[in-house]
């Protein structure tokens, strides 16, 4: 295949993803605004309570991916009945994730908030800071369900090569978003004014929304999507792919799952120096967020695009065309860099902080970007490994290594020396050259080359 068609391929699949998660985080990006307007507290609260959400978030998708991956192989080998099977499973995985979640939140909210105010900060207030978060917390519980639907439909839509379906609900779900966070956080056209639990009911309606376009939008049009077409006849799955689909899932579940709440342990790490750093965090991390969607929505349609030329039996081609992607995804987040600098020392001036905030948020934008190239190669070197079915590869290469080095890097530098949050924070981004090096041997040594639903003699 020409590499222009590859590079056509690739864009034609992920642009529609860009602009779904684009407009998403731009409402976040509104979202975290409009409640920056209420104080500090306020939006480091949002902030906190996103980041747990975020751990939930990459548990479901996780446990969607391995599913995924046959599904992505199945639809190349047109094998419907197969792609039908993974759906199934989704629905089973997503179940379960979703009640352990839940259990989770309900239970130990107030532990894991609290996590993250131990640092110290003569401008906010701790006590504040925790009623508002599970204020916010507890309305955000009721946008689970829906959220977990639309990853198992708009998942396998688009391992199916479409994209657009999810894109349009996504957009719908973000004007609701949008309108709604402005009636209820400031109590506009005679709606109560409810601040930050205001943007949390805004956030869950959206997600009914969203929820609710895209299961009945692709229904509609199931003679097309033909593996909706006796879907819920039954929810058995044969025991063997089931196993087999496991299997593969698990280890890309916990790496998920792991990774997320690396994260967020990092976070809480850097917390440590003080709640300043959570605050300006967040202001970066919104940012910062609004363009690394491209890089990791090219990520993903590496991953579904070498699956299914995997599953078609075509090999060489699969290398080819996940090489010159890898190098692709890596040339655009260039570009992303010089964007994220050109506006580090503006747009922290949004929010109504502190100027110490501002100066952090600003530093952690700037870094951020620095290493944009490096992160977007090595989101498409994750999904080239992980397209194969080397989920136990991805699993070592990703959140292991974040637990085993960045976390303890991390810990033991907040805790034991004098260095400021900035040096820290460089030196955490920097360990990823380490990733970066042994991911692109693997790749190309080829050990991730596999079909996995090639039918056996």
């Amino acid at each position: 295949m020409k590499v222009r068609q590859i590079y056509k391929r690739a864009l034609t699949l992920a642009v529609p993803m860009m602009i779904q998660n684009g407009i998403t985080n731009a409402v976040g990006l509104v979202d975290n605004i409009m409640v920056g307007s209420l104080g500090t507290e306020a939006f480091t609260a949002v902030s906190i309570i996103g980041q747990l959400i975020f751990v939930f978030t990459l548990a479901i998708f996780g446990g969607m991916s391995g599913p995924g991956i046959y599904g992505a192989q199945y639809f190349g080998q047109s094998n419907i009945e197969g792609f039908r099977g993974t759906v199934r499973v989704k629905h089973w995985i997503g179940a379960g994730v979703l009640l352990v979640g839940l259990a989770a939140f309900i239970f130990g909210g107030e532990f894991f908030i609290g996590l993250y105010l131990k640092g110290e900060s003569s401008d906010i207030d701790p006590v504040l800071t925790m009623s508002l978060a599970k204020s916010y917390l507890s309305v955000m519980l009721w946008g689970l369900p829906p959220l977990v639907v639309t990853q198992i439909y708009a998942g396998s839509l688009r391992e199916t090569g479409e994209s657009l379906k999810p894109m349009a609900a996504g957009v719908a779900s973000v004007f609701v978003d949008i309108v709604f966070n402005y009636l209820l956080i400031y109590g506009k056209f005679g709606f109560p004014k409810l601040g930050v639990q205001g943007a949390a009911i805004a956030t869950v309606a959206s997600r009914f929304v969203e929820v609710l376009i895209v299961v009945l939008w692709a229904f509609a049009a199931r003679k097309k999507h033909d593996f909706l077409i006796g879907l819920y006849k039954t929810m058995s799955v044969p025991k063997g792919a089931t196993i087999k689909i496991i299997k593969k899932s698990l280890p890309i579940f916990f790496n998920e799952f792991l990774w997320a709440g690396s994260i967020a342990v990092l976070t809480q790490c850097y917390s440590r120096r003080g709640l300043d750093i959570v605050a300006g965090m967040n202001i970066s991390n919104v940012l910062c967020n609004m363009l690394n969607i491209v890089f990791k929505a090219l990520g993903n349609a590496v991953g579904i695009l070498v699956g299914q030329t995997l599953g078609a039996g075509r090999y060489k081609e699969a290398k080819d065309e996940a090489f010159r992607l890898m190098w692709f995804t890596g040339g655009v987040s260039v570009i992303l860099t010089g964007i994220l600098i050109a506006i580090s020392g503006v747009f922290p001036s949004c929010y109504d902080t502190t100027a110490e905030v501002r100066r952090f948020a600003t530093w952690f934008i700037v870094i951020t970007a620095l290493f944009f190239p490096l992160q977007g190669f090595l989101n498409a070197l994750y999904y080239t490994l992980r397209s194969g079915g080397k989920t136990l590869v991805t699993f070592l290469f990703d959140s292991v290594f974040s637990w085993m080095i960045s976390v303890p890097v991390a810990f033991l530098l907040c805790t034991f020396t004098t260095l400021s949050i900035i040096p820290i924070f460089v030196i955490g981004q920097a360990l990823d050259f380490i990733k970066v090096i042994v991911g692109y041997t693997l790749v190309k040594k080829g050990v991730w080359i596999s079909n996995l639903v090639e039918e056996k003699a």
